[in-house]
């Protein structure tokens, strides 16, 4: 897998050119496959504290505390991680818990390549935004917004491919990337956007 991403867990530096919002990562979810078919049963006994109640849920629920994860692992030999602040804490926790299995004598791919399936993160654009008027002058297909189903703006971009939700204080949640630069891309297009309709200062 080699490197999977540098700086303080959970922050990017600020977006170069259009934005200098600092950007936190909440949340990466990403998976992997361990090669080889899982005995979960045995493998609940194996990882102290453990989840597996088949009839409830296929996979195997199992919680780090550092990193703070949680690592879902399904009878195909899936293992997917989620909760981890960023790409680091990802490959630490599976390998951590690959490195478990192994010990107990399974065969599994040490190794695993690890695939981002979303980042979510949140950023602030510094100022309050008045949705209304950015739902009438950016809309198209690309701008949903209904305040009483939910307070937020939907906006999609196509380029990187994410949707992030503007809420009125500027701040604004972006899902569905799937690396850090793809959060920086979007905030600094979001921000360009706003600020040559005159819609931010």
């Amino acid at each position: 897998m080699g490197s999977v991403g540098a700086g303080a867990p959970g922050s990017t530096p600020p977006a170069r050119g259009g934005s200098s919002a600092k950007i936190t990562i909440e949340n990466v979810v990403a998976s992997a496959s361990l090669g080889e078919e899982l005995d979960l049963q045995a493998i609940a006994r194996v990882l102290g504290g453990a989840e597996y109640e088949p009839e409830q849920f296929p996979g195997l629920i199992y919680r780090l505390k550092e990193p703070k994860t949680a690592i879902l692992l399904f009878r195909s030999g899936k293992v997917v991680c989620t909760g981890a602040k960023s790409l680091e804490h990802v490959k630490t926790a599976i390998d951590l818990v690959t490195k478990q299995i192994a010990a107990a004598g399974v065969p599994v791919n040490k190794d695993p390549e690890i695939v981002v399936q979303n980042i979510v993160a949140t950023s602030d654009l510094g100022a309050p935004i008045d949705l209304n008027a950015i739902a009438i002058s950016l809309g198209g297909g690309k701008v949903e917004y209904e305040p009483e189903q939910f307070p937020g703006l939907v906006y999609r971009i196509d380029e990187p491919k994410v949707v992030v939700l503007l809420f009125g204080s500027g701040k604004l949640v972006c899902t569905g990337a799937r690396r850090p630069s793809d959060v920086e891309k979007a905030v600094e297009k979001i921000t360009a956007e706003l600020k040559a309709a005159g819609l931010l200062r």
